[in-house]
């Protein structure tokens, strides 16, 4: 393997889907996932106990898959990535315990890394380095940000973030309300496509002149949708679906593109990098190219497969650590289920100039471990 390409394998389990994906340097090598998503559907969102349940079962078998589909052995690695937060607790300790475990039993450096920086840097995987300054859009279940990146591996900067709903919340709850089931977001974009965007004048969020220009809120949207769909039901008429699906979207859409293309804009940067599940959104990213050449833009959106929760950005996030020859994190790292997205890694206490009196006990038995 060529030095300046490091070979590293990612864990992430931050809600409902175990994802390992292996990077050497930008090329993905494997990408494995085990979703448990069926298993939450009859609750109609994620158990978090419950997924956690599912981390722990599928973890070593992913990690093998993985490893088999990159035709390589552990013992390649150059280091090990696990997304240390934000997302679900129980979840994330699992994968951080087996990363850990990993790392120690490999005597590999481990890196603790940041969730939404990690969907900022899998578009590398794809489209190559990313420019610096990068401002990225991040939509998914959980979370809605507007994030300027000057280095992926030490500068992320909050430009914007949703004050209520995530805009992938707000999709899984209109499915609820049309009986659509979960998650709502695949279903509504296939609906949306045979539905008219202009037939019901739906709020747009936020979007008034003394409103935060880059914040976003889906909670008043939410609710204007499903009373409306009250509405029709309550008066005994037929609740046109398609309709009900584009008009939502083309609101959500709407207001994620213009406030992206407006901050891009206000800070001169012309890379505007869309991720995220909600990234996989057709009319989604259809309205992005569209304002994006419109403005002068360059549009990168991975492909939908990349923007949902998957190993493979972790690995990326991770590989371009080892290459930056950023600080690797101690083994005593804990997950952090609110872990500020300033913070796109967590180095070792050793990075800041403490020392840990590790137990090295156990150092001359650690190659018997994993051979």
């Amino acid at each position: 393997m060529a030095a300046d390409e490091p070979l590293v394998l990612g864990i992430e389990t931050s809600c409902d889907e175990t994802g390992v994906g292996i990077v050497h340097g930008t090329t993905l090598l494997a990408d494995a996932i085990a979703s448990s998503v069926d298993t939450h559907a009859r609750f109609g969102g994620v158990v978090p106990e419950i997924a956690s349940r599912a981390h722990l079962e599928a973890m070593v078998p992913t990690i093998e898959r993985a490893l088999k589909t990159a035709g390589i052995s552990a013992k390649d690695l150059d280091g090990i990535a696990v997304t240390a937060g934000p997302g679900l607790a129980g979840a994330l300790l699992v994968g951080v315990s087996a990363a850990k475990a990993y790392a120690y039993a490999l005597g590999k450096p481990l890196y603790g890394v940041n969730h939404l920086a990690s969907h900022i840097c899998v578009d590398q995987l794809e489209h190559g380095k990313l420019p610096e300054p990068t401002m990225a859009l991040l939509v998914s279940g959980g979370h809605s940000s507007l994030l300027l990146s000057a280095d992926i591996t030490s500068d992320v900067r909050p430009m914007g973030a949703t004050i209520d709903d995530a805009a992938g919340e707000a999709f899984d709850k209109i499915a609820r309300v049309l009986d659509l089931g979960f998650p709502g977001g695949p279903v509504i974009d296939r609906l949306a496509k045979e539905g008219d965007p202009k037939a019901i004048a739906f709020p747009r969020g936020l979007s008034g002149a003394k409103d935060p220009a880059y914040d976003f809120s889906f909670s008043g949207l939410k609710t204007a949708v499903a009373r409306w769909i009250e509405a029709k039901r309550a008066a005994g008429e037929e609740v046109p679906v398609r309709d009900v699906a584009a008009s939502f979207q083309e609101a959500v859409v709407d207001v994620l593109t213009r406030k992206a293309v407006r901050a891009c804009k206000d800070e001169g940067v012309d890379h505007l990098m869309i991720g995220g599940g909600v990234a996989a959104n057709s009319r989604l990213r259809a309205l992005a190219q569209e304002r994006c050449e419109r403005a002068g833009i360059r549009l990168r959106v991975p492909r939908p497969g990349l923007c949902t929760d998957n190993g493979a950005m972790v690995a990326a996030l991770g590989a371009e650590m080892v290459a930056r020859n950023r600080a690797a994190s101690d083994l005593e790292l804990s997950a952090d289920s609110s872990l500020p997205v300033t913070d796109p890694h967590v180095p070792g206490a050793h990075a800041h100039g403490h020392s840990h009196d590790h137990d090295h006990v156990h150092e001359v038995s650690k190659e018997n471990l994993y051979s």
